[in-house]
């Protein structure tokens, strides 16, 4: 999915810091991130909201370009929690065999597809509860497909939002809830909706862990991570 858990677990803040970042700060940052990406969006290929609950479930621990390379021939096949059953966990895995994880995957999705016949008439349903409630949907996967899907406000904090969010000063946190937490009280409301993505996107290709590009990142001079560089 758009950013990743490392497999030895959740992110660490690696610097942690009192943030002096302000309401204006804010304002300025988000402004330049939209003026350079005006329409940001997933990187994960889907057709509908049940294409992109099997993608997002699939991204644990992989890469938006490995999972799409993987979906695009089994969401020629499947669009719908029927036609995935219909194809079987052992035709899932077919497809999906190049995915970490793909076993486990492949058991959960199937179960998930069987909850959404049962339970949402074969529909992904709009509210947290009943996305948490289906195998391989934790509370990550449920903020992507609630913002990407259905336009919610939602910050799905992965490694590179919590990267970003800590480095910049825009919301530090300890651990990703209070990262989220801080973003979905501190990002001004006009930008709320895709501050998840904008977030994402820098953190894969600018605001990157090991050697930040900050000459040509479009926030550097709002950034309190600058000084860090030039030591």
């Amino acid at each position: 999915m758009p950013g990743t858990w490392t497999r030895h677990g959740p992110p660490r803040p690696e610097h942690h810091h009192v943030s002096t970042v302000n309401r204006d700060k804010r304002q300025q940052i988000f402004e330049r991130l939209r003026a350079a990406n005006p329409k940001p969006t997933t990187e994960l290929e889907y057709g509908n909201p049940f294409q992109l609950l099997i993608a997002v479930i699939l991204s644990a621990q992989s890469t938006d370009v490995g999972v799409n390379k993987a979906t695009r021939g089994l969401f020629k096949k499947v669009r719908t929690p029927r036609a995935m059953l219909d194809l079987g966990e052992d035709g899932l895995k077919e497809h999906i065999k190049t995915i970490g994880l793909f076993n486990t995957k492949a058991r959960n999705i199937i179960k998930a597809c069987t909850l959404l016949e049962e339970r949402h008439n074969g529909k992904v349903p709009a509210d947290r509860k009943s996305l948490e409630a289906l195998p391989g949907v934790g509370r990550k996967t449920a903020n992507v497909v609630l913002n990407t899907a259905f336009g919610q406000p939602t910050i799905a904090v992965d490694t590179h939002i919590f990267r970003v969010a800590n480095r910049t000063g825009i919301a530090p946190g300890k651990n990703v809830t209070e990262v989220e937490q801080r973003l979905l009280r501190l990002v001004p409301g006009e930008f709320l909706h895709d501050a998840h993505h904008w977030l994402i996107l820098h953190g894969r290709y600018t605001c990157i862990a090991r050697k930040p590009r900050c000459q040509s990142c479009v926030i550097s001079d709002l950034c309190e991570y600058r000084h860090k560089l030039m030591e």
